[in-house]
Order: C-alpha cells, then structure tokens, then sequence
C-alpha cells in the first residue's frame, strides 16, 4: 500500500487561494519558530553570500563548529537538508523491510512515514491527554521485549505535546533497543526553546552507542526556509547515514546561515525569554475565554476544541493559521505557537468571535 502524505503545519498558499486569502493577510500560529528571529548576522552572511559555486558537499565547517560544540569527534556529524532530511536518512540507512519501526506517540508524522517508504512496520505506543501526555517508559520497554525494533522513533521535548523524556529514561530505553541489534533515534528539534535551556544538550556527556540524535537549527532560529539540521552518532553509523545522502545536499546559504547562528550567543539568550513571555501572555488570553490549554517545557501550547478541522477552518477565515492535530491522533486539540504579542492578541480575539456563533 502506498503511503499517505504527512499533514504539516505551515502556510499553504493553494489552501489560502481556496479561502481569497494572500499569504500577507494571514498569521501562522501553526509552526513552531522564534517570532524575534532571524538573527541579524545570518541575514548579513546571506546578503555577503557568492551563489555561484557549488556548495561544500562535506560541509567541513559547519561540521567542525558542531562538533566543538556537542565535543565529539568530526565523523560523529552529519548535516542535513533539514532535520527532515535526516529522518528519512536514518530510516532508510539503519532500518531494513520487513522490519519493525516503533514510535513513541503522537509524534512526527515523518517517523513513520520514513519507515514506510523503507518497507518497515511501524507500531505505536501512545501517551494521552489522561496521563499529561506523559510517555510510559514501561509500555515502552515491554515494547521494546515483545517486538525488538530495528528503529525506535523519541521526539524529547515532543511535537506536539511539549513532554520532555528523563535522560535517564532515553539512556535505558536505547540499551533496552540495543539488545537486540536497534537504534533509538532521539529527535532534539526543539530542545534549543525550552523555557531553562542548559546551553548544552547532557546527552553529549553519556550517549549510547546506539543513540542517534537529530537536531534542528531552524526553529529558535527563524530560518526554516534554508533547511539545516544535523546529527550527532558515533562515527559508524553517522558514516551509513552519510552514504544514502545525495550529494551538495546542504545550500551554501544553509551552511553560511548555520555558521552565523553558531557564531551569535547573544542572540538566544535575548529572544527566548521574550519568547516565553509571548507564550505565557497567549496561554493566559485563552484560559480565560475558558479554553484548556495544554502546556508543558516548550513554547507552543495545545488547545482542547470539540473539533480541530472545524476550529482551524473558523480561525484561517479570521486571518489566523492554527495547527490541526488530527493527523497526530488528536482531533480534538489544535497546536498554537506563540508570536509577537499583537499578533497573539489577534488571535484570541479571533477565538473569542469564534466562540459566540
């Protein structure tokens, strides 16, 4: 059977076309990017940028200035068109058909989909709104027994929950895989917006053999038009990752970008706290228009509605873009990440018209 494309959040200009609507008209609450960003370093290294060479194919800087930071060796990283391209990467390159995939859920719809397409069988084991969207590292674990899975897929913190996983819990739960010849692949897209970030991901201090850990830079960043991301594994199979990636994969303008991102600690350590308090101002708006709102270690919240389709229809008619989250078995929650503080009180009065018919 032929997969099913993966819903995403984000602007779809045919959709807007559908409804009259001009990308300039509309605010996207439904991707979960650092409204203050970019930084203004990236967009001088963009503006200073030759376009007419062919790329780095082995992004050697840019892999350099990684690997000083998560203090591992060269070959440990890979770069990425994107975390996105990453996933896909993992699967095809550590996952074999006829095997099984297992994801703890809701998660990423590209998990699954990556497997998919590499002829795997894929398993869930979810968390749910009863239990704080709190994974269960025993119905993981007994998982793990019943089915050895070539590949289990964690998202910590999650999309689209905000759950953070104990590292004590990813460490146990990637020895458990390794008995039977798996990988963990841990996605660390977000773990740069939480609200008391270290700095430093501590998995760089203890990771297992068999952890690969993906991660993004275009989130707390603003660039998730330039598609950069990375990940971090021991040198083997970094090194089989690497192989099944097409070459001059990463832009000369992702790769410029990233190092300007790099290069700038201020930039950070300014915008996530203006980014927290845009998200507590917008958490607060709509709890008291009596709306649940679901909110853990990261900025974007989760907003209970009898019905995500029909909520996210009624707000795109006001100008506001929320994510559905049907297609992460939710159809009862939308996805909110906050923006600049009219933007947000935008929407919550959206929501309250919305409300009164």
């Amino acid at each position: 059977m032929e997969p099913h494309p993966v819903a995403h959040g984000a602007l779809d200009e045919a959709e807007l076309a559908q409804f009259g609507l001009h990308p300039d008209q509309v605010i996207d609450f439904s991707s979960n990017i650092n409204p203050f960003g970019p930084p203004a370093a990236v967009l001088a290294a963009l503006r200073a940028l030759d376009p007419a060479p062919y790329p780095d194919r082995s992004c050697l800087r840019l892999r350099q200035q990684l690997a000083q930071r998560h203090r591992c060796r060269l070959e440990a990283v890979v770069a990425g068109n994107g975390a996105n391209e990453l996933i896909h990467l993992a699967a095809r390159a550590l996952g074999a058909p006829g095997t099984t995939a297992l994801v703890a859920a809701p998660a990423y719809g590209e998990y699954a989909h990556a497997c998919r397409l590499a002829g795997m069988q894929v398993v869930e084991v979810r968390s749910t709104a009863a239990t704080q969207f709190q994974p269960d590292p025993a119905a993981l674990l007994a998982a793990i027994e019943r089915l050895q899975p070539r590949l289990l897929w964690l998202c910590s913190p999650n999309n689209p929950t905000g759950v953070p996983v104990a590292i004590a819990t990813i460490v146990e739960l990637a020895h458990a895989c390794a008995r039977y010849g798996g990988w963990l692949i841990l996605d660390r897209a977000y773990l740069s917006l939480e609200r008391d970030v270290a700095g430093h991901d501590p998995l760089d201090d203890h990771a297992p053999a068999n952890l690969i850990r993906i991660y993004s830079l275009t989130k707390s960043y603003a660039v998730a038009g330039l598609r950069i991301g990375y990940a971090i594994a021991e040198p083997e199979p970094a090194s089989t990752i690497a192989r099944w990636q097409p070459a001059w994969s990463v832009s000369s303008a992702a790769q410029a970008a990233a190092l300007a991102m790099l290069a700038d600690t201020a930039f950070l350590p300014a915008t996530l706290p203006r980014l927290w308090a845009a998200s507590d101002e917008l958490a607060a708006g709509l709890r008291q228009l009596g709306l649940t709102v679901w909110r853990s270690a990261l900025p974007f919240m989760l907003v209970q509605c009898a019905d995500a389709a029909l909520t996210r229809r009624r707000l795109l008619a006001h100008g506001c873009v929320v994510r559905d989250c049907t297609s992460f078995g939710l159809p009862e929650w939308v996805r909110i990440a906050p923006r600049l503080p009219a933007d947000n009180a935008r929407l919550v009065a959206a929501w309250r018209e919305i409300a009164s018919l």
